[in-house]
């Protein structure tokens, strides 16, 4: 049974920063890929970024390049989100995924797994 559970969520004024992680259990992590997505009220869940467990090759939607990392302890099997320079624009609930597949996917649908999601709120 897979398992993700992401923590570090909380607020945080314009131009801080948060670190989300996310502890992945229940099976062996190093064929997959791992997501991390996020919604805002009235929102469809939006890809924020990617990471191959094996490798390491990542992807960003655009709005966040230069400002959050995602990165992986593959001896913890955490993923981690490091976000910089926030906006008020990233309040939303950010959600951990893990994609059965080592291949990066920016679509919700192609992640098979799902963490209960931390909520990440930027006062202006």
């Amino acid at each position: 049974q897979v398992q993700l559970v992401e923590s570090g969520g909380g607020l945080v004024q314009a131009g801080g920063s948060l670190r989300l992680s996310c502890a992945a259990s229940g099976r062996t992590f190093s064929g997959y890929t791992m997501g991390w997505f996020r919604q805002a009220p009235g929102k469809e869940r939006e890809f924020v970024a990617a990471i191959r467990w094996i490798g390491g090759s990542t992807s960003y939607t655009d709005s966040v390049k230069g400002r959050f990392t995602i990165s992986r302890d593959n001896a913890k099997n955490t993923v981690y989100l490091q976000m910089n320079s926030l906006k008020s624009e990233d309040t939303a609930v950010y959600y951990c995924a893990a994609r059965v597949l080592a291949e990066i996917s920016t679509a919700k649908r192609e992640y098979n797994y799902w963490g209960q999601g931390t909520q990440v709120t930027v006062s202006s």
